[in-house]
């Protein structure tokens, strides 16, 4: 039998550097809601560990010699002490090193799916530090609902109320890798963030959250100016409240009150290399 689970793509709504710890990791803080699209992961029972990756993004992970869900699965298998016996299938529907989390979220779904599959139930502390050990984005994947993130990922509380609101993603078809864009930011840190209680609108919510930033777009689109193009480009589309950068890039979101018309605004930004989506933001 086949199981799957979804592995939504994760939006950073604001995201500031508040410091840098000894060891030279940055510490964030991000209000991380997920969006109704993303990758899916399917396993089954198998002799041995596999993975075959299908879908409009797989070429990009053709040079791939150890994918985060492979490594995923062995750390579930040391952890409950069992063999990492599965065959994965990962339909790969983001685009790759998109600052959405397709990565994190991908390994996420594989400690959720195979916890399933295996049997296992490891004490939600010691699957919290299986995915910081992962990467910083993949605790908050795991967790799977809105949530303020802080430290390096690991500090985890819930987010505000949030209203339903639409959400248009566009990546303008370029890779943008997380140390090359800390590489080149120059900025100092910004201050950590006290969030309301909740929203009542998604103007209300966009209108707080234009007061902050993302501290890592200007540095990406220091590297690939294609990104501001987009950030203009959603700027510019009726009822869109706040266009901004995702995480260290180079996908941008832009924030409506209407998922319905996020759909459409997200189709009339199509262009040639461009990948667009539009939609619901999920809300719990």
């Amino acid at each position: 039998m086949t199981a799957n689970e979804p592995a939504p793509a994760k939006i950073n709504l604001f995201l500031h550097v508040t410091g840098k710890r000894a060891d030279g990791f940055h510490l964030l803080d991000s209000l991380v809601v997920f969006a109704g699209v993303g990758d899916r992961l399917h396993a089954e029972p198998s002799d041995g560990l596999s993975l075959q990756v299908t879908g409009p993004f797989a070429a990009r992970l053709d040079g791939e010699s150890d994918n985060l869900v492979l490594r995923a699965a062995r750390a579930l298998a040391d952890a409950a002490g069992i063999a990492p016996n599965a065959a994965l299938m990962l339909e790969k529907n983001l685009p790759v090193a998109s600052g959405i989390g397709g990565g994190s979220a991908d390994a996420a779904a594989a400690l959720r799916l195979l916890s399933r599959l295996w049997g296992v139930s490891l004490d939600p502390a010691v699957m919290h530090t299986l995915a910081a050990h992962l990467g910083a984005d993949v605790p908050v994947c795991l967790m799977g609902r809105p949530s303020q993130m802080r430290g390096i990922g690991e500090q985890l509380d819930p987010a505000p109320s949030l209203p339903q609101c639409g959400l248009v993603l566009v990546n303008p078809g370029v890779a943008l890798g997380t140390a090359e864009v800390f590489r080149t930011r120059q900025s100092g840190f910004s201050q950590p963030v006290h969030l309301p209680a909740g929203w009542e609108s998604a103007a209300a919510m966009a209108n707080n959250l234009g007061a902050l930033t993302n501290d890592l777009q200007p540095p990406a689109i220091a590297l690939r100016p294609v990104i501001g193009e987009v950030l203009t480009a959603l700027a510019m589309r009726p009822g869109c409240l706040l266009a901004r950068m995702s995480g260290s890039g180079a996908t941008c979101f832009g924030l409506f009150a209407d998922p319905d018309q996020a759909a459409l605004e997200a189709a009339s930004l199509a262009r040639p290399g461009w990948w667009s989506w539009g939609g619901r933001m999920l809300c719990a």
